[in-house]
C-alpha cells in the first residue's frame, strides 16, 4: 500500500513538472530609420503612415538642384579629360600629317636637285670650268637638304606616335580622378532620394514637404517583417529550461496561437520590469529573452501583449 502511494506521488510530481511554464511578454520591433547624409528641403514625401511598401519603393526626395548641378559638372569634366586623353594617344590630325608629308616631299625634291648640282659642279671643277667655291656651295647645299629630309621624317614619326608616354600617363590619372568624382556626385544625388531597403510597413513619417531636413536626421521610420520580435523575461531559476534555437509558443487576443524561435538570451540578469504583472516574481531576478520568426496567421504590432508558453525541461 505504501509502495503504491509512493508511485502515485511520483507520477503526480512528474505530471506537475511536465506542465508548461507560462509567462507574459510583448511584441517589439527593430525600426529602420531612413534619412539622408545630405541636408536640404524636403521636396516630396512619397509614402504615409501605415503604407505597406516593397523593396526599392521611393520614400522621399530632397531638393536636388545643387547636387544635380555638381553631378553635371563632374560629368562634363570627365568627358573633357577623356577627350584630351584620346587626342594625346592618336597623334596629330590628318590635315597636319598631310602638311608634314608635303614638306617632306619638298625636302626630297630639293635633295635631288642638290645632288644633281653637286655632280655638275664637280665635273666642271675637274675641267677648270668652275671655281672651288661653287663646288663647296653645292656640297653644302646637298648636306643641308639631306638634313632637312631627315628632320621631316623624324617629325612625321613623332606626329604619328602622339604625345609622350609621361604626358599620356598624367592625363590618364586625371581621367581616373574625374571618374571618381562623378561616382561621388552620383552617390550624393542618390542619397537625396533613397529607396526602401526591403519590404516593410511605414511606421512613422517625421517631416512634411517644404520642411528643412538636417543631415543625418531620419525622415521616415520603417518596420520590416523580419524585425518583429517577441520579448519576455524568464525567472533566473528557470534559465536552464531555455536554449538558443528552441521553439516557444505564444498567443494573444487577436492573433491566436503561434510559435517563435529563441534568438537571444541575456547574459546578465535584471530586476523584474514593471510590464510583468506577477506578484510572486516581482522581487526576483529575470533574464531578457527574445524570439523571432513568429508563425501566426495574424499581423503582430509592437507593444502588443502576448502570453508565452515554455515547455519546462
Amino acid at each position: 500500500m505504501i509502495f503504491r502511494l509512493g508511485v502515485a506521488l511520483c507520477l503526480a510530481a512528474g505530471m506537475a513538472k511536465a506542465e508548461p511554464l507560462r509567462l507574459q511578454g510583448y511584441v517589439e520591433g527593430d525600426f529602420v530609420r531612413i534619412g539622408s547624409p545630405q541636408s536640404g528641403t524636403l521636396r516630396e514625401m512619397a509614402v504615409k503612415d501605415g503604407d505597406r511598401i516593397k523593396a526599392g519603393t521611393p520614400l522621399f526626395s530632397l531638393d536636388t538642384v545643387i547636387e544635380a548641378a555638381a553631378r553635371d559638372q563632374a560629368a562634363a569634366e570627365l568627358a573633357q579629360a577623356e577627350a584630351v586623353l584620346a587626342n594625346l594617344r592618336k597623334g596629330k590630325r590628318p590635315d597636319e600629317l598631310k602638311a608634314i608629308t608635303e614638306q617632306k616631299a619638298q625636302a626630297a625634291a630639293a635633295l635631288v636637285l642638290s645632288e644633281a648640282t653637286l655632280k655638275r659642279q664637280d665635273a666642271l671643277a675637274r675641267n677648270d670650268f668652275a671655281s672651288r667655291a661653287r663646288l663647296d656651295e653645292a656640297r653644302a647645299a646637298l648636306n643641308r637638304d639631306r638634313a632637312l629630309v631627315r628632320q621631316m621624317e623624324a617629325e612625321y614619326r613623332s606626329a604619328v606616335l602622339g604625345a609622350r608616354p609621361d604626358e599620356i600617363a598624367a592625363q590618364d590619372a586625371l581621367v581616373s580622378r574625374n571618374r571618381a568624382e562623378l561616382i561621388k556626385a552620383d552617390k550624393r544625388l542618390a542619397d537625396l532620394a533613397p529607396p526602401a531597403p526591403g519590404d516593410a510597413v511605414v511606421e512613422k513619417v517625421y517631416y512634411r514637404p517644404g520642411e528643412f531636413v538636417a543631415a543625418g536626421q531620419p525622415v521616415v521610420s520603417l518596420l520590416p517583417p523580419g524585425n518583429i520580435k517577441l520579448v519576455f523575461f524568464l525567472p533566473e531559476p528557470r534559465l536552464g529550461a531555455l536554449r538558443l534555437g528552441q521553439t516557444v509558443g505564444f498567443a494573444c487576443d487577436s492573433c491566436g496561437a503561434g510559435k517563435a524561435v529563441v534568438s537571444f538570451i541575456a547574459s546578465q540578469a535584471e530586476y523584474t520590469p514593471p510590464v510583468i504583472y506577477s506578484v510572486e516574481s516581482r522581487d526576483k531576478l529575470v533574464f531578457r529573452i527574445e524570439a523571432r520568426g513568429m508563425e501566426t496567421g495574424a499581423a503582430l504590432h509592437p507593444g502588443q501583449p502576448v502570453d508565452v508558453t515554455l515547455e519546462d525541461r
